[in-house]
């Protein structure tokens, strides 16, 4: 255990007992302060923090636009037309005002009304950015839990019996690994847009179907990881004497096995939800994700593939989901190397 003295060695009674000299620190303490001896983890945690504030406090703060509220201000346009004619002799002047009206206030500038303006269907950009971080994240951090849980327990089991199970299992793992991902996903996505148009299935629900699929084809790297830490800890000492005293199966593998492997799914925890994030912008980019009226960071990004002119001449429409999404991602890797760091009983004291 790690030990901090209080005072400097001048300034140290030597007629004092050594515990009022000293102060111990528990294994929590330690992993906390190497952690935040990182700058850059520092700053990670910063980030994570700020996104999350950003998108579910944002919304209880700005409240002048929904995620699904159109401006119908609209444009006013007006034009004259003047028509001459006689009728027995006498001349008559028709005069008239017409006027024009968009139905949406579609990409309008920034102002007072729109911080970040709106974009081609009227949408508020600054309400649909923080209502689509809440997509994001929730869809990164349930999917991650997801595999997370389902790979510990798979590969647990692997690693633990060996044998046939150990072969099934990874066996399973492999053929996942092998399935392409994105058709797969392409096929569903127009599943669904089946399901949608006969009324089975809500807008809504896709999000849960997303993060069905995304743990479907990503537990196999968890349960490989697991497995492997639990081949090498279950002839450990202390597992031949919970053997000895007949524990139950459940309570070695998860109460003496996984909690040593921990460190490592914590730090491939934190990791894995900037890919995630990553993966689900993708996602909605290619429109296999989250679609209208509802938002993710992706779908904002998508619409450049619908108007170049929007590309080029009205960057406050898409970039500020883009550096949302670089701020999650280098938030999260930020993260996960500081706790590698902070979890490596080699690293520096």
């Amino acid at each position: 255990m790690e030990e901090i003295k209080n005072q400097t060695p001048e300034a140290v009674d030597m007629d004092t007992p050594l515990d009022k000299n000293v102060r111990l620190m528990s294994p929590t303490q330690m992993l906390l302060r190497r952690f935040f001896r990182s700058k850059l983890s520092i700053l990670g945690l910063v980030m994570v923090i700020g996104l999350f504030l950003f998108s579910f406090a944002g919304p209880l703060v700005y409240t002048q636009w929904g995620e699904t509220d159109l401006d119908k201000s609209g444009k006013v346009e007006y034009a004259s037309s003047q028509t001459t004619y006689t009728v027995n002799g006498v001349t008559y002047t028709l005069r008239q005002t017409l006027e024009t009206r968009e139905v949406d206030n579609s990409l309008a500038p920034p102002s007072a009304v729109h911080p970040l303006g709106t974009d081609d269907q009227g949408y508020d950009i600054l309400a649909r950015l923080m209502y689509g971080g809440r997509v994001s994240l929730i869809v990164s951090f349930m999917t991650v839990i997801l595999l997370t849980v389902f790979g510990v327990l798979m590969g647990g089991i692997a690693g633990y019996f060996g044998g046939w199970v150990d072969d099934v299992i990874m066996r399973i793992c492999d053929v996942l690994m092998c399935l392409p991902g994105i058709p797969i996903l392409l096929i569903l996505s127009s599943a669904m847009d089946g399901w949608v148009e006969l009324g089975t299935m809500e807008e809504g629900s896709r999000i849960y179907v997303l993060m069905l699929f995304l743990t479907f084809i990503s537990w196999p790297g968890t349960a490989r990881l697991v497995r492997g830490q639990i081949l090498s800890l279950r002839e450990q000492e202390y597992m031949v004497a919970a053997e000895a005293m007949g524990y139950s199966v459940g309570r070695k593998i998860f109460k003496h096995l996984v909690p040593n492997v921990m460190p490592q799914l914590i730090v491939q925890m934190s990791l894995s939800l900037g890919s995630m994030i990553l993966y689900e912008a993708t996602l909605s980019y290619l429109n296999m994700g989250i679609k209208a009226p509802y938002t993710a960071w992706g779908s904002m990004i998508n619409i450049i593939t619908t108007d170049p002119n929007i590309l080029q001449n009205h960057l406050n429409v898409w970039v500020p989901a883009g550096v949302c999404i670089v701020i999650a991602v280098l938030g999260f890797n930020f993260v996960g190397d500081g706790l590698r760091d902070a979890l490596d009983p080699k690293g520096r004291r």
